[in-house]
């Protein structure tokens, strides 16, 4: 496995590739063996030969997308906890992908816990805040086809009653302005969640209060609505991912 990874990086050490020869040379590898090994990556598609070069195939280009996803995924993590510290909340974030509604961080404390989630995130996106954030960030045929295969149902006595009363809801958000819910999701907590805009995905960033603490949700969303403001400025916040 060493002797393929070193094989790997040399390829990489060449925008339009190198021969077998060159590469065995580089790496200190005998030419059988660097012919089996470069033949066995060619085969798994981590390798392709052209013109008598080997490149990297795509295989070798979802390794480094899986590495960027997962730095990106870390940084967001750094982000979340930064904010929840702040402000003392939970904070949370998330992007719809794939026609899924994805909670990528959370970042809470023994003093602000987070909202547990009682039931599927995924499932229940007409109950949230979260997911509430989004959907309304999707175009009609997107919009749909999740509540196709989500259906609204109550899950407290606060949850909206039905798709019509959904969609109302969803078209007097107003961009860049916080969605709010008031235990639609779990008794006890209220949230918000703010859209974030950078690039085509749907995201936001949201944080969650218990419900006797209420009157302190708007103070700390314009709290939240100027951290996110500083790392869209001072940091590429990757949603991507």
């Amino acid at each position: 496995m060493q002797r393929a990874l070193r094989l790997l990086e040399a390829v990489g050490n060449h925008r339009d590739g190198a021969p077998a020869k060159q590469l065995a040379r580089e790496v200190g590898l005998p030419l059988p063996t660097a012919y089996h090994l470069l033949r066995t990556l060619t085969h798994e598609g981590y390798l392709r030969r052209e013109q008598g070069v080997f490149v990297y195939g795509e295989a070798a280009a979802s390794l480094g997308t899986s590495g960027e996803r997962q730095r990106g995924r870390a940084g967001v993590t750094d982000a979340v906890r930064t904010l929840s510290r702040r402000l003392g909340v939970p904070v949370y974030f998330a992007v719809y992908r794939e026609g899924e509604i994805d909670v990528v961080a959370v970042a809470d404390s023994p003093q602000a816990p987070a909202v547990e989630e009682w039931a599927d995130f995924r499932e229940t996106g007409h109950a949230h805040a979260i997911g509430q954030c989004l959907l309304s960030q999707l175009d009609e045929d997107a919009r749909r086809d999740h509540l196709s295969r989500h259906p609204v149902r109550a899950i407290t006595p606060y949850t909206v009653r039905d798709q019509r009363a959904l969609a109302e809801r969803l078209a007097a958000v107003r961009p860049r302005q916080p969605v709010v819910e008031r235990q639609e999701y779990a008794l006890g907590a209220v949230c918000a969640a703010l859209p974030i805009t950078a690039g085509s995905a749907a995201a936001t960033m949201a944080l969650s209060l218990p419900s006797d603490q209420a009157e302190r949700l708007r103070p700390v969303v314009e709290e939240l609505r100027s951290g996110i403001g500083e790392l869209l400025t001072t940091w590429a916040l990757t949603i991507s991912i």
